[in-house]
């Protein structure tokens, strides 16, 4: 099976949750500055979604 081509900007994070949700319909931003500025540009609140990511081994 083909994977989709990463469709946000978490196909570049290391961490295991955020690489679960590079393929979201969402154009979510990592945890940073170019995060808010872009909220500040326009006008929109910031929106953050917290989660984990287990394995039971």
């Amino acid at each position: 099976m083909v994977e989709p081509a990463p469709s946000n900007r978490l196909a570049a994070e290391t961490s295991p949750y955020l690489l679960q949700h590079a393929h979201n319909p969402v154009d979510w931003y990592p945890w940073g500055q170019e995060a808010f500025e872009k909220a500040h540009t326009d006008d929109r609140p910031v929106l953050v979604s917290i989660g984990y990511a287990a394995c039971h081994w």
